[in-house]
């Protein structure tokens, strides 16, 4: 259960038992929330930390933030930095960024279950090198590598007997395996100064479902690609090491930008199957003209900037990349230009709000990426 004394600074505390955890790893589970909200500020964590720790005795007299701060510089997350003022500081590590994915992913998509191999299966059987466990006879012009000894050496001790073993033809049995289809995606998130606005956080629940796929993609499907892209005025590339820092600016939403940057990098990947996951508020507000001047209308829809865009969500179906659009805002006016970007681009939309935002991205991902590759 929650309540007003429990909200600080736009995320919702929630106390819970957790009866076998370490007096660090009770804390540590805290922190990773905390500097998600912070972008990644370790000091402003460490005060909201202490904070709560006020209201609701998270520490004992045996175990204090001061201890838990210690633990963290012993066990790698936390290192000592200066920054470009000179001023010393302490800052988390890449140890510390991974760890603040692992939670995200195990929050949003905490019904996982991982995958050994980390390759998704298609529907369609063939010869791929995925194993099914369902055997069919052999065929003229099958790999040899595919021959299952095991079967076929039994297959034989029934055909013939133990006392005239042979192993013929139609004993051999092949195990039917299916395609391992690979995924390039790029993930655009809006950025703009609307993604804060009126109260209401939108850009921490981007970043986690950010920091959960590209968690998801590196360690269960290895082979698939994953850029990330964020726009406001302009639109550029960052790393996924980036995604714990990532604030909102002073920015509109060139929505154009993103699309043209998704599709220029989309378009070097080798990979047969692309997409565009798009998570904005919905409302383009900029564009960049050729003469390098912006032009921008806060107010309403602009029909020349969303034309803008409605060429470019056919360019993207003109190279058979879907844009699947995540849309956290409820205003009706801004649905209705989903739905003509949607149906210019035929791709899909998801009109979330914020709840749910991260199962709905996982469960398209998955279902995206059940596309045959033909060979």
């Amino acid at each position: 259960m929650t309540n007003d004394k429990n909200k600080r600074k736009g995320f919702v505390f929630k106390t819970y038992e957790a009866p076998f955890q370490s007096p660090f790893d009770k804390l540590f589970e805290i922190f990773k929330e905390l500097i998600t909200h912070t972008s990644g500020d370790f000091d402003e964590a460490i005060d909201w930390l202490r904070e709560l720790d006020k209201e609701y005795k998270l520490t004992t007299a045996e175990y204090t933030v001061d201890d838990f701060i210690e633990d963290l510089k012993k066990k790698g997350y936390i290192k000592e930095e200066i920054d470009p003022d000179g001023k010393g500081g302490m800052a988390i590590t890449a140890k510390t960024e991974r760890a603040i994915r692992q939670q995200a992913l195990d929050h949003i998509f905490g019904s996982i279950k991982r995958s050994g191999q980390g390759n998704h299966k298609s529907k369609s059987p063939g010869i791929g090198d995925e194993h099914t466990g369902d055997f069919r006879n052999y065929q003229f012009g099958d790999a040899l590598d595919k021959v299952s000894m095991t079967e076929s050496l039994k297959n034989a001790q029934i055909n013939h007997g133990i006392g005239d073993f042979r192993l013929s033809e139609d004993d051999l049995v092949v195990e039917e395996t299916l395609y391992k289809s690979q995924m390039s995606t790029v993930l655009m998130i809006d950025i703009s100064h609307s993604m804060i606005l009126y109260g209401e956080d939108r850009i921490t629940p981007a970043k986690k479902v950010a920091m959960a796929l590209a968690e998801l993609i590196t360690t269960r499907y290895p082979k698939d690609t994953l850029d990330i892209i964020v726009f406001g005025n302009d639109a550029w590339q960052i790393e996924i090491k980036d995604l714990p820092y990532l604030k909102v600016g002073p920015y509109h939403t060139n929505t154009v930008a993103g699309l043209q940057l998704a599709m220029d990098l989309l378009r070097r990947k080798r990979n047969t199957n692309k997409q565009i996951f798009m998570i904005t508020d919905g409302k383009p507000s900029c564009l960049r003209l050729p003469d390098g001047q912006y032009y921008k209308d806060s107010v309403g829809l602009n029909p020349y900037i969303t034309n803008k865009c409605y060429d470019m969500a056919q360019q993207a179906r003109r190279l058979h990349i879907p844009i699947t659009t995540f849309m956290i805002a409820q205003d009706p006016y801004l649905m209705q230009f989903v739905r003509e970007f949607t149906h210019a681009n035929q791709g899909k939309a998801f009109y979330t709000g914020l709840k749910g935002l991260g199962e709905m991205i996982f469960e398209d991902y998955e279902t995206n990426r059940k596309k045959r590759i033909r060979g």
